[in-house]
């Protein structure tokens, strides 16, 4: 399912106009991207959770160049379902 889906299934069901639920979708994803990027986690009851998790730093290998390479501890945006979303998805 896409966004474009997504947008025509609420705007059918709700009777919104589809620019005016875009635009919610838009904002409420900017929003969420905001919160990460400032380190904070966005919880939705019964839906999930937008977390930040650290990755620790590591050692790689270039095989073209035969190198090791170290890749720096960086953060990365995830989502942790929550159990009543996790119970229904596994119906």
């Amino acid at each position: 399912m896409t966004k474009a889906d997504i947008v025509n299934q609420i705007a059918k069901s709700t009777g919104i106009e589809k620019e005016n639920v875009l635009a919610t979708i838009e904002a409420f994803m900017t929003s969420i991207k905001d919160s990460l990027a400032r380190d904070e986690n966005v919880y939705l009851r019964g839906f999930g959770s937008f977390i930040v998790k650290k990755r620790a730093q590591k050692t790689a290998r270039n095989i073209s160049r035969n190198t090791t390479i170290i890749i720096p501890e960086h953060n990365i945006p995830a989502f942790k379902p929550a159990k009543t979303f996790m119970t229904e998805v596994k119906k």
